[in-house]
């Protein structure tokens, strides 16, 4: 691979990830918001409304370092992906535009609403600019997985001069069937991190004796949503997602899956190592016939293997991928026992003295991050060696003028920076965390 492209590619594959271990807390919280507010407004219980105001402040946090490293990803289609841009960008340029001048536009005007408007605003109006947040940051959402998935999955586009690729359709790309799937899979994995963000807050706050009334609806809560959103995510959400990959992307499906041969009654394997040099799966754990019944539905269903689809056609990093998939996997496994555990004990009103699972949910606040990270990896290293399936190769779209030492710079010049901004991120949090919910409410010093 050209040094430089390789430069290219770590550089957005850095600041993306970075990036989105905001946004998905805010979306997942934004919908959090709205239930507690919705509670504190049906009952007028003050211990929701004072728990809603934490959260929005933890909110505020994320909301502003998603803007602060959501920019430099706008230029870096520009900077480091000038080719790209250039072909697809009368099809991707309505979707990002949309994302920025509806979504972030409302988001942001609301939030402000939110933070500094409770005092103005009477409770129903309150509630409403919850509920705006709530839809700007989920029609944001919204608007950049449509981009993606058009990537994924190109529909409503025609050829133009010099092979640029222009917007044939604009509801085709909107209605786009692999934007329904990787849409709802993603906003429900960003509930489940934003509940098991808020049950890991409230387990601690239990463990260390302090904010106790609060702690049990943090838990209460986050306890309930993120087992129905952890349960959503296997089914329907995964499986229609899997389908869609097996239908549209079958070689990335066999490489995922380190499915060399091609078979009927396809067996899964839940660990093994891949070996693209002998093209065979090593030391695997198999489980017969699961593979082809998943995928298709029937047991002696064909599964087409690696081996079957020419070799430029295989995605770049086999390995890379079949792991990220399969930690993907093994961390939402983990994550659903997890939560139905908690919801048996709580629904036996038992959870709250259970040290051993506030324990479990405190130190399991970073599964969710990195089963998301793992699942936006196995998404776009699956969609290699194409950086739109099936027109534009990687190879073609990077910026040809920018060479490899001038994006290793600026990708340290980031690293450097980004590190800063987590500092300062983990310090703001804490604090937030250290002062609790009651603060406003009783009028205590900060």
């Amino acid at each position: 691979m050209d040094s430089a492209l390789a430069v290219h590619r770590l550089h957005f594959a850095f600041t993306v990830t970075y990036h989105y271990l905001f946004p998905q807390l805010t979306m997942g919280l934004a919908l959090l918001i709205v239930i507690l507010k919705t509670i504190a407004l049906k009952t007028g219980d003050q211990r929701y409304h004072q728990c809603a105001r934490f959260w929005v402040k933890i909110f505020a946090i994320n909301f502003a370092m998603g803007v602060v490293t959501g920019i430099p990803m706008e230029f870096q289609f520009g900077t480091n992906w000038a080719r790209f841009s250039r072909a697809s960008g009368g099809v991707i340029g309505q979707t990002l535009a949309m994302e920025g001048v509806f979504s972030f536009f409302l988001e942001s005007t609301f939030l402000g609403l939110l933070v500094y408007g409770e005092k103005r605003l009477s409770p129903r109006q309150h509630w409403l600019a919850a509920f705006m947040v709530f839809l700007g940051s989920w029609l944001s959402g919204f608007f950049i997985i449509a981009t993606d998935a058009w990537m994924q999955h190109p529909v409503g586009y025609k050829l133009g001069a010099g092979d640029d690729i222009l917007l044939d359709s604009f509801w085709g790309l909107i209605l786009n069937p692999w934007t329904l799937w990787q849409y709802l899979h993603n906003m429900i994995a960003a509930v489940v991190t934003g509940s098991f963000v808020m049950t890991s807050v409230g387990a601690y706050y239990l463990l260390a004796g302090r904010f106790q009334e609060h702690a049990r609806i943090f838990l209460r809560t986050g306890v309930v949503a993120g087992t129905i959103a952890v349960l959503a995510m296997l089914f329907p959400t995964g499986d229609g997602q899997g389908r869609m990959i097996a239908e549209h992307q079958p070689v990335t499906l066999a490489a995922m899956e380190g499915q060399f041969e091609t078979e009927s009654g396809a067996p899964i394997a839940l660990v093994g190592q891949p070996d693209t040099d002998r093209l065979q799966l090593d030391n695997p754990l198999l489980v017969p016939r699961a593979l082809s019944f998943l995928t298709y539905r029937r047991w002696e269903a064909e599964v087409k293997g690696l081996k079957d689809f020419p070799r430029d056609q295989w995605p770049d990093n086999i390995p890379l991928l079949y792991y990220s998939y399969h930690i993907m996997v093994g961390l939402g496994t983990l994550l659903i026992a997890l939560a139905l555990a908690c919801s048996w004990f709580l629904w036996r009103g038992r959870l709250y003295g259970n040290k051993t699972l506030l324990w479990a949910l405190m130190l399991a606040l970073p599964f969710p991050y990195i089963a998301t990270t793992a699942g936006w990896m196995t998404a776009e290293l699956g969609r290699q060696p194409w950086l739109i399936y099936g027109l534009m190769r990687t190879s073609a779209g990077d910026s040809a003028r920018v060479s490899a030492g001038n994006g290793l710079f600026t990708l340290i010049g980031f690293m450097g920076l980004y590190m800063v901004l987590g500092i300062l991120f983990l310090f703001l949090i804490h604090r937030e965390i250290d002062h609790g919910p009651e603060v406003q409410e009783t009028g205590g010093a900060r």
